[in-house]
């Protein structure tokens, strides 16, 4: 199990499924240009106790940190989607 708490299949599944940003939609790479452009979990609902593959996904870190704890709802309408163009149609599936 990783430090949060993802059980080592569920985590394999997601980083498979997960190789660009479910936000922005910027690819990982193992050296990202910018420490922004680098993968890190994510708690779509945030809450660290809901550990199933519809709430656990890859973003980067620009993303992340962006949204913070708002739900992801509050979070499509911020001035930081509106920039890089991220809303509710945009958002990848998980």
């Amino acid at each position: 199990m990783n430090r949060w708490k993802i059980p080592p299949a569920l985590e394999q599944e997601v980083l498979a499924r997960d190789t660009a940003c479910i936000y922005c939609g910027i690819q990982f790479a193992p050296a990202g240009p910018t420490q922004g452009a680098k993968a890190s979990w994510e708690h779509i609902v945030n809450d660290a106790q809901i550990i199933t593959r519809e709430n656990i996904a890859r973003c980067c870190r620009s993303c992340n940190a962006s949204k913070g704890a708002r739900n992801l709802r509050d979070w499509l309408a911020s001035d930081y989607c509106g920039r890089k163009a991220i809303s509710e149609t945009t958002v990848a599936q998980v």
